[in-house]
């Protein structure tokens, strides 16, 4: 980026006057145990609407993103990224727009932050036409590459992130969604059509020079019986892979690999609700399985839930989920699509869309959980 750019930017970041609200104290959440800090990654910003965080740890620390602008779908919306350093949040700047790649200028959408390990920090987005498109830094997300298209039926990590494999390979959750004319289901009407594939990257040689292209894509996975997108890989022994996340059904889906995601099985429905909304999970360094989620279900005519309560479960096996957290619970509110990482430390870090106005941060220490079971997918009352 160029000195006149780059000035133009900070004095425009100094100079509004549009902040987005902070959060109020949640008392509730920390007085819970194993919380150890929640913040806002920002006070003020130079976006209206903000959504859809991603979050990585880097050798200089957490960095964090997000899509922003005046309202999702807008043109105007881009990728803006903040870096954690000494212990305080950078001022957010944009770091990729639909201008850089489109004409006219389209929105962006659904960052992910990958760190390749001994390679560079990667930066994946689409664009509104659904044109994926990834970035590189190799300086901890300060400065960026231009963007390169995704091609050969790669969509990138939608909305979560990658994963390390044993065999050295990174395996990238995506999916993709649209209406689908020529099945229609039972009632008529065009069925939507939410499929989940992966796209696997064997990583040898100089991890610098990794190619887009070189991505592998498998599946589809789910035949449509189920409307899933946006999964979150977990990891279990013997080569066991696991993926959970969104549907259209109410619930949250899972599905199952015996050979480290290069086949799977039939995907199915568990107890957890979900409101057609966005989840995250973790697979943590003690074997457990941690998973952020709207405790909510679908409308009673189908239509999106309600995105309160946030919560988090904990699983010892992926199957049977137990109730840890309440993040956010708040009628009538926004508290959504979660990003989950846990760190070299141990630590566990939180990133969520706050009513639409900014970016918040929850860092868990899970070994000071208490949870509690959940019957049939019920939360316990407190």
């Amino acid at each position: 980026m160029r000195a006149s750019c780059l000035l133009a930017w900070i004095c425009f970041l100094f100079a509004t006057t549009a902040p987005v609200r902070s959060a109020p104290e949640n008392k509730t959440l920390s007085a819970q145990p194993g919380i150890v800090l929640s913040e806002p990654i920002f006070i003020k910003a130079p976006h209206a609407q903000c959504h859809a965080s991603t979050i990585v740890e880097t050798k200089s620390g957490l960095v964090a993103a997000w899509f922003g602008g005046t309202r999702e779908g807008n043109p105007d919306v881009g990728i803006w990224l903040s870096r954690r350093i000494d212990g305080k949040w950078t001022p957010p700047v944009e770091v990729a727009n639909g201008a850089e790649t489109e004409e006219p200028r389209a929105n962006c959408l659904n960052p992910v932050l990958f760190q390749i390990p001994g390679g560079p920090l990667l930066l994946f987005y689409r664009t509104g036409k659904w044109w994926p498109y990834v970035k590189r830094s190799t300086d901890d997300g300060l400065t960026w590459s231009k963007p390169e298209r995704l091609y050969n039926g790669n969509f990138g990590p939608i909305k979560n992130k990658p994963v390390l494999l044993q065999d050295g390979s990174i395996l990238s959750p995506a999916s993709t969604e649209y209406q689908g004319w020529p099945a229609p289901d039972a009632t008529g009407w065009d069925r939507r059509m939410w499929r989940v594939q992966f796209e696997r990257l064997p990583v040898s040689g100089n991890r610098e020079k990794i190619k887009a292209t070189q991505w592998q894509v498998i599946g589809p996975v789910n035949d449509g019986t189920i409307d899933a997108i946006q999964p979150s890989i977990l990891i279990h022994a013997g080569n066991r892979l696991q993926a959970v996340g969104r549907t259209a059904q109410g619930r949250i889906f899972q599905i199952w690999s015996e050979d480290g995601g290069r086949t799977w099985g039939k995907m199915t429905l568990t107890d957890l609700p979900n409101p057609n909304s966005g989840t995250d999970a973790v697979t943590l360094a003690d074997g457990r399985h941690l998973l952020v989620y709207n405790h909510a279900t679908c409308r009673p005519d189908g239509k999106n839930g309600p995105r309160s309560p946030l919560n988090v479960a904990i699983s010892n096996d992926g199957a049977n989920w137990q109730a840890a957290l309440v993040l956010e619970n708040e009628p009538n509110r926004e508290f959504s699509y979660p990003a989950v990482i846990q760190t070299s430390d141990g630590l566990v870090h939180i990133t969520y869309t706050y009513r639409r106005e900014h970016i918040r941060h929850v860092v868990v220490d899970p070994a000071k959980l208490t949870t509690r079971p959940m019957t049939g997918g019920n939360w316990p009352n407190e």
